[in-house]
């Protein structure tokens, strides 16, 4: 399990290189899936400890290029990311 932290613009202190990966906390959240759309953009789909609400981050290698925040649950999110709505 690795623990990242970001600057809300991208992830602090690691390689360009880095992937985010199941089971990992970033920014105090677990990560509970991913999803790549390509060899570089990927979604990372965070549940946030307080309101237990699902936090999307979009990422291009360690840049966050995106964030959602307006989901309830896990497959409502990943719906959307498939579909193109986030």
């Amino acid at each position: 399990m690795a623990v990242y932290q970001s600057d809300g613009k991208k992830l602090i202190d690691v390689e360009y290189d880095a992937i985010v990966e199941v089971g990992d906390m970033v920014d105090g959240m677990r990560v509970l899936s991913t999803h790549a759309k390509s060899s570089e953009e990927y979604c990372v789909f965070l549940l946030e400890p307080v309101s237990r609400r699902i936090i999307c981050y979009i990422f291009d290698e360690i840049f966050i290029i995106g964030k959602s925040d307006e989901f309830d649950d896990l497959t409502e999110a990943v719906e959307a990311w498939k579909n193109d709505e986030i």
